[in-house]
């Protein structure tokens, strides 16, 4: 049951004005994004509109928007599921990721002012205390917010578009090695903030690189429950 899945409070009810459908996708989203929502678990549309606080209607629309985007699978005669990734699509992923990641990093070197510098800093330190707290969402969420500065300060519309698209997969993949990566993911930025701030955009390019590649193969040797 779902309600034995979601902390009490973990799901806001949503507000009627503005497009509903589209704020149900959001929250449904986002839920299975942190893994609030677990691949494989049975997703019930009563229960779902019930938390939201909405009808079925929107719910269903949703779980059928999300299924066609590869997050929902949708049995017959069964319902609706959240996607279990297979491990070629998490690595062909995370393998692209690499790619654009490594690019923004180089360009941000060649790129970034001191401005730039100072809220990669910022950020970095946060994730520290993250680390240091045990608070595995913030530091999901503050990571999520680390690269997708580094892909500001890149300058490039067309990459940055690019890796937005990823990116929800990118945190889907990264929740449950959040915590084995840990202090050492964030010794990787600060590595990646040196070279940035340096203007050494070889450097920053491989620093990116095994920094991705390191949390690609953790995810392949995940403890998994």
């Amino acid at each position: 049951m779902l309600s034995a899945k979601l902390a009490q409070g973990s799901v806001p009810r949503l507000e009627r004005p503005g497009p509903l459908r589209e704020r149900v996708y959001e929250a449904l989203l986002e839920l299975i994004t942190t893994r609030a929502l677990q691949p494989g678990q049975h997703l019930v549309e009563s229960e779902l509109a019930g938390h939201l606080g909405v009808s079925r209607q929107p719910v269903r629309e949703a779980l059928q928007r999300l299924n066609t985007e590869g997050w929902v699978d949708l049995r017959p005669a069964q319902g609706a599921f959240v996607h279990e990734p297979t491990e070629e699509e998490a690595d062909q992923l995370l393998s692209v990721r690499t790619l654009l990641e490594a690019d923004a990093a180089r360009l941000a070197a060649a790129n970034s002012g001191t401005a730039g510098i100072v809220e990669l800093e910022e950020l970095c330190a946060r994730g520290e205390r993250a680390v240091a707290d045990d608070d595995v969402d913030l530091a999901v969420a503050t990571n999520a917010a680390f690269h997708a500065k580094v892909m500001e300060l890149a300058g490039n519309v067309v990459l940055a578009e690019l890796a937005a698209q990823v990116d929800r997969r990118v945190r889907w993949y990264y929740t449950p090695v959040a915590r084995q990566r840990g202090k050492q993911s964030w010794i990787e930025h600060r590595e990646l903030i040196a070279a940035i701030s340096a203007r050494d955009e070889g450097r920053a390019t491989e620093i990116m690189k095994a920094h991705t590649e390191h949390t690609r193969t953790t995810y392949h040797q995940r403890e998994r429950s």
